[in-house]
């Protein structure tokens, strides 16, 4: 499965903050739209870097109580996870698991159009060992033969 299938399953929404908002400005954001991961950017449609919930998690471990104030451009990871559109899903494990990283950047040529979660690839992991057992089951019965 292409990266470009999963996208067009999902909303293509990917939400951006500036380096200069605090990270509890951040994490206010993750709780009311329900998300973990933001793309950080002076304008819009730029990558310094990206935030996500472990990132916090790893500042309130290095700097404790002083991590909700601090802004998002000192604790942003600068090195970002990407992929192309047109990458195989396996491919894109392989970024998550090498990386130890829960979400990818895809890109087409050099814009950002989406961004990959550990749970899209669950979700579409999980169709496919569904969609493969309800194949094997027509299979055995001798059902649904064109």
């Amino acid at each position: 499965m292409h990266i470009c299938q999963i996208l067009g399953s999902k909303s293509p929404e990917i939400f951006s903050v500036t380096p200069d908002q605090t990270m509890v400005e951040v994490l206010r954001l993750f709780r009311d739209k329900n998300i973990g991961f933001v793309v950080v950017g002076r304008s819009p449609g730029e990558c310094l870097g990206t935030l996500s919930e472990r990132d916090c998690c790893h500042a309130v471990a290095e700097y404790g109580t002083e991590a909700p104030l601090m802004r998002v451009g000192e604790i942003m990871n600068r090195t970002v996870a990407t992929c192309s559109t047109e990458d195989f899903l396996p491919f894109v494990m392989s970024i998550m698991t090498e990386r130890r990283t829960r979400h990818v950047l895809v890109m087409d040529g050099n814009d950002a159009v989406g961004v990959v979660s550990i749970g899209d690839v669950v979700k579409h992991r999980l169709e496919e060992a569904l969609q493969a057992e309800r194949d094997m089951h027509d299979y055995i019965c001798g059902a649904n033969y064109r």
